[in-house]
């Protein structure tokens, strides 16, 4: 393996909390509220079921290769050439992604504090800090996403007590004024957030204690799960109808906190959480392209690779995306197709196929 270093099931699990929820609790209330309205807390249940069938079947294809990951067993589903294109397609999605990725929490820096700094300076600082994470390996990063973890949880937990007071309960309802049909809208573009846990495919060999991994991966997802309906609720309880219109309610939640005309403007405090769990997510992508990657060009060290894949992320970050109206326009209309069918399709097709062919030896060995 290219990979020497060992993390546990529960720091994977972990790892992968901010990975999925790190962007998704700013600016996914308002995309859902847009399409499920009052039921926008509903959303995140359905789309659950994205993330908890992403492990199971991530889980299942480690049980059948143990020690290899998804580019590595690609070729022996479906042949040589064709794993190695199935491969090139995981490796250039995420690289698209994380360059999405980095581009939309560039523009929240910029936009809400950083004004007169070119972005392009804060993508660079970024990966450049990610940069020094990956080529320290999967151990670094996953001993930083346990030491940022409560520094990413605790100041949300202590915004939402300080606002309690201003929640009106009474835009809880109605509850399904529509019937379930909006809410199972709603729940379309947070069903790509949750099949992200696709990524497991590239760290279930790297545990030391695999044996726990299906456990802490659905775990992760039920942590991720329960935290966007809090902050749909959240949202709701505050905003009422007028979430479906903020980009970041969480940003103008922040900004309703005042105690004693002396606690108050906690807006550098939604920053922090951004720029901690934008750093875990995005370096848990910038490693899984480039151990994809090196694996892909059967390389034995994929460390000479993170500089230049880091310079592809930066210029993906502007490729294709000359303004966030643009990139929500993308993120709403064609990633939940192409999510859909890399995330959840293609992963079950993997699946039956190794099941058929892992058949034949299993009666085998029965006989």
């Amino acid at each position: 393996m290219l990979e020497k270093g060992k993390i546990s099931a529960f720091q994977m699990g972990v790892m992968m909390y901010p990975t999925i929820i790190a962007t998704a609790i700013l600016s996914l209330p308002a995309t859902m509220a847009t399409y499920a309205h009052n039921d926008l807390w509903l959303s995140p249940i359905w789309a659950s079921f994205a993330g908890f069938l992403t492990v199971y079947v991530s889980h299942r294809l480690h049980q059948y290769y143990p020690q290899q990951t998804l580019i590595e067993y690609s070729c022996q589903i479906v042949g040589l050439i064709p794993g190695k294109l199935i491969g090139f397609l995981y490796c250039f999605l995420y690289l698209m992604w994380t360059g999405q990725i980095v581009r939309n929490y560039a523009e929240f820096v910029v936009g809400a504090f950083l004004f007169n700094t070119p972005i392009v300076v804060v993508i660079a600082s970024m990966i450049l800090v990610c940069v020094f994470a990956v080529r320290g390996g999967i151990e670094v990063i996953g001993r930083a996403a346990l030491l940022f973890m409560p520094l990413f949880v605790l100041p949300l937990c202590l915004m939402v007590l300080l606002l309690l007071p201003d929640l009106d309960w009474q835009n809880f309802f109605p509850v399904l004024e529509n019937g379930i049909v909006p809410s199972l809208k709603g729940a379309v573009v947070p069903h790509i957030w949750l099949g992200e846990f696709w990524l497991t495919a590239f760290l279930f060999p790297l545990l030391a204690d695999s044996s726990k991994g299906r456990k802490w991966g659905m775990l992760s997802v039920l942590a991720v799960t329960i935290t966007m309906i809090a902050t749909n609720l959240f949202s709701l309880f505050l905003f009422g109808s007028d979430v479906s219109s903020m980009l970041y309610p969480l940003m103008i939640a922040s900004r309703y906190v005042s105690i004693a005309d002396f606690f108050e403007n906690l807006e550098s405090v939604v920053m922090a959480v951004w720029v901690l769990g934008a750093f875990v997510k995005i370096s848990v992508f910038f490693y899984v392209i480039v151990l994809g990657s090196a694996q892909l060009m059967e390389v034995t060290d994929y460390r000479p690779l993170v500089w230049p894949i880091g310079f592809l992320i930066v210029l993906f970050s502007f490729w294709g995306i000359p303004n966030m109206i643009v990139f929500n326009y993308l993120d709403e209309t064609s990633l939940p197709y192409y999510g859909f069918f890399m995330q959840i399709l293609l992963p079950l097709l993997l699946l039956l196929i190794a099941k058929l062919r892992n058949k034949p030896q299993r009666m085998k060995s029965a006989a």
